[in-house]
């Protein structure tokens, strides 16, 4: 028996705007990067929404929020991650005034969590620039995003300043290095791209999460601002200490992050990074005590899977997975769409951030991508997710590993508590929810919600605080 999770530890479950909401040109909210990428963050792009976008749709959260966060209630969830529309606040992203609409949709949906006593735990940015910003200044390429991502953040922190707590700037920061468009809304293709205009990129990014969290704890002292990354540990293929260097060197390209946003500087591997490859990172006047004064409550990550690296990738094959690459675990399964399954890994990423930093962690993103199948048993129709139960239970056990450890763990948000529309491939096929929504790849369905078996596992779950996990 998985020993008793802390008392206050946040179970729920987590989403994103582009993913779900749908009702993408309604109420006035602008068009952004996800609605020109009909097939997913590495896919083509087209000059404007087409037909063939799922996301344009999603799965209709905008109007069906009260019957899914009922859901969500009746899991009983205590947070519930979701991310806000930049383009609906603000649609093209520069202007001096936001979208009424916009900020009073979100009203509804934070007030309907707390009505059933679910915290609302909001990212600001998730994969969503507004496209204008794209087409205009190059994303945050231009320092003038700071200027407007500010403004944005100003409004909705004072909007719900008595309605969330919980706040994470930007989602999986670190993929903008992978995916320069999905992630920093950047439109110069990645070819064409510098490494020094990529990595200016990211410091303009990492001080205005730093503002973010300065503006926050002004408006609001007991606000909870996090950073949140991509955890992605990372094995050496042999004890060959040249595999050992490049998987180190691998790992502290994702740590390069999450340093500066809980030290509050740039590590020194950084800065010799930076010298090899002939980056001269342009700080402005303040940029330095900002970043320093303005570190994060707590670090969030989401975890699906480990990689492996090798001094030689041309001896290994190529493993996928969640926008960072590596190379394939031969010790490892792998889901589906080829991403490999490492509980155990979630247990290395805890410790490893923990020792690191000796701040909260919260595991906002976790769960299995999975062709499910609807059935009827007892006259309803519902999935026997046992894979994502077994998954799930899994990952659960090592986090539960962790805490007796000591590591200090908030809380847990299953990615995708509701099927939705994926980032990568922009399929619905890959679902990850308790909740199945009848939606299909081409567009068919009716959309209605049905309970999957795994949705009265967590349940169970959630209800005995993690005592009902089999070790």
């Amino acid at each position: 028996m998985v020993k008793k999770f802390p008392d206050n530890f946040l179970w729920g479950g987590a989403t994103a705007a582009n993913q779900y909401e749908g009702a993408y040109n309604e109420d006035g909210k602008g068009l952004t990067v996800q609605d020109v990428t009909p097939h997913g963050g590495f896919g083509p792009i087209t000059d404007e929404p087409t037909e063939d976008n799922l996301k344009l749709v999603g799965i209709d959260f905008y109007h069906r929020y009260k019957e899914d966060i009922a859901l969500f209630a009746e899991m009983g969830f205590k947070v519930y991650r979701t991310s806000i529309a930049w383009a609906r606040i603000f649609p093209k992203g520069d202007e001096l005034e936001p979208n009424e609409a916009g900020l009073a949709f979100y009203d509804k949906v934070f007030d309907e969590c707390l009505k059933h006593g679910i915290e609302p735990l909001v990212t600001l940015s998730h994969y969503e620039t507004p496209l204008h910003l794209t087409r205009e200044y190059d994303g945050w390429t231009n320092r003038k995003l700071i200027e407007f991502y500010e403004r944005y953040v100003t409004v909705v922190f004072n909007r719900y300043k008595d309605k969330v707590k919980y706040w994470l700037t930007f989602n999986e920061i670190n993929s903008v290095l992978h995916a320069p468009f999905m992630s920093g809304g950047i439109g110069t293709p990645p070819e064409e791209l510098s490494k020094q205009n990529l990595y200016q990129a990211v410091h303009h990014e990492l001080v205005a999460s730093a503002s973010a969290t300065k503006i926050a704890h002004e408006i609001n002292p007991d606000f909870k601002i996090g950073c949140m990354v991509i955890a992605m540990p990372t094995y050496p293929m042999t004890p060959d200490p040249e595999d050992v260097v490049a998987a180190m060197q691998a790992e502290r390209s994702n740590y390069l992050f999450s340093d500066v946003h809980v030290r509050g500087k740039y590590p020194n591997y950084a800065n010799r990074f930076f010298k090899e490859n002939g980056i001269e990172i342009e700080f402005a006047e303040g940029d330095k005590e900002l970043l320093a004064e303005n570190t994060v409550d707590f670090l969030s990550f989401s975890y699906y899977m480990s990689v492996t690296q090798a001094a030689d990738h041309s001896k290994y094959d190529t493993g996928k997975g969640n926008i960072l690459g590596g190379l394939k675990n031969p010790h490892l399964k792998a889901s589906e769409w080829g991403w490999q399954i490492d509980p155990k890994g979630l247990y290395l990423a805890l410790n490893d951030f923990y020792d690191r930093y000796q701040i909260p962690l919260f595991i906002v993103e976790n769960g299995l991508g999975a062709v499910d199948q609807l059935i009827e048993v007892d006259g309803e129709l519902t999935v026997d997710d046992q894979y994502r139960i077994d998954y799930m239970n899994d990952h659960l056990v090592e986090v539960g590993n962790a805490i007796e450890d000591g590591v200090e763990v908030m809380g847990y948000t299953s990615w995708g508590c509701i099927d939705l529309v994926s980032a990568s491939t922009a399929e619905m096929s890959k679902r990850y929810g308790f909740i199945y929504v009848d939606r299909n790849n081409d567009g068919s369905g009716t959309l209605n919600r049905y309970k999957k078996k795994s949705f009265n596992w967590y349940k169970e779950v959630i209800a005995t605080n993690g005592e009902s996990l089999v070790d």
